[in-house]
């Protein structure tokens, strides 16, 4: 019954992981009680789980990879809930929560190694999370060239109010050739946008890409490799960009230049992932 009950509260946690970003994005307080109580009752079963599978193996301590991990989940989100109680510190549950859910999913597919019903329903998922991560990789790409674009029409525009009406006629700018750039408010919609759209592609990917490496030989040891680690770091940079933009409210020449090297940091990390056994699927 363990297991049944950890699987419960990853459905729960992987739901309180979607609430918590328009909660904290958004400012939703809607959503902010339904992050809250979600990720609530994740915990308890998620405790129900533990201590089941404690009393029957007969031991205090986690052995094994899958235990440590569920174990080390229920330990993240039991302080999530304590800074919560103490500081109403919500905002945390957008790094929180997804961990804790990233560390539950391997132990609630099982004991053993994963396995898809056929090599066909594998292969679809593989699609899908190649699909995905691409979908992400072009968002946040296309995001960094709205954020040059705007730095380009910003300096257009100074230049212009700078002009003296009264000087002399001065040669065409090299500024002229730029007129047909959107205006900076949309410039600054399209790259936000952008972000919101690759934010969860990215997030699908490294979900399904999550099961998919539980059938390899590092199976729930996943998260041990540098460049899985990777790969969850670039995310991270992917949620504090959306923070960055949303909530603090950055602009411009900051936005691009973070905007820029967030695009390169996950460019770097597809590039490694290329040459990385993890993803030779069809290796055992």
């Amino acid at each position: 019954m363990d297991l049944l009950w950890l699987r419960v509260a990853a459905v729960l946690y992987a739901t309180a992981s979607i609430a918590v970003f328009p909660a904290v994005l958004y400012r939703r307080e809607g959503w902010r009680k339904s992050c809250v109580h979600l990720a609530g009752m994740g915990l308890f079963f998620h405790f129900i789980s533990a201590v089941e599978m404690l009393v029957q193996a007969h031991r205090w301590m986690p052995v094994g990879i899958r235990e440590v991990e569920s174990l080390l989940g229920f330990a993240v989100v039991g302080l999530f809930f304590l800074a919560w109680w103490l500081y109403d510190a919500v905002s945390l549950g957008i790094f929180a929560l997804p961990l804790t859910f990233f560390l539950v999913l391997a132990p609630s597919l099982g004991p053993d190694r994963y396995t898809f019903p056929s090599p066909g329903v594998r292969n679809g998922w593989l699609v899908i999370h190649i699909v995905a991560l691409m979908l992400a990789y072009a968002a946040l790409g296309f995001s960094m060239l709205a954020s040059i674009l705007y730095l380009a029409q910003e300096r257009r525009l100074k230049r212009k109010l700078k002009f003296d009406p009264c000087a002399p006629p001065q040669p065409e700018s090299r500024w002229t050739a730029l007129d047909w750039m959107p205006p900076l408010d949309t410039l600054e919609r399209v790259a936000v946008a952008m972000l919101e759209f690759g934010f969860p592609s990215m997030t699908i990917g490294l979900v399904i890409g999550s099961v998919l490496v539980q059938e390899t030989s590092l199976g729930a040891a996943y998260f041990l490799d540098p460049k899985i680690l990777a790969a969850f770091f670039s995310w991270g940079v992917y949620v504090l960009l959306l923070l960055a933009r949303r909530v603090s409210g950055l602009r411009g020449r900051k936005a691009a230049y973070l905007t820029s090297a967030a695009f390169l940091l996950m460019l770097f990390v597809w590039i490694t992932n290329l040459i990385s056994h993890v993803h030779r699927f069809g290796a055992q």
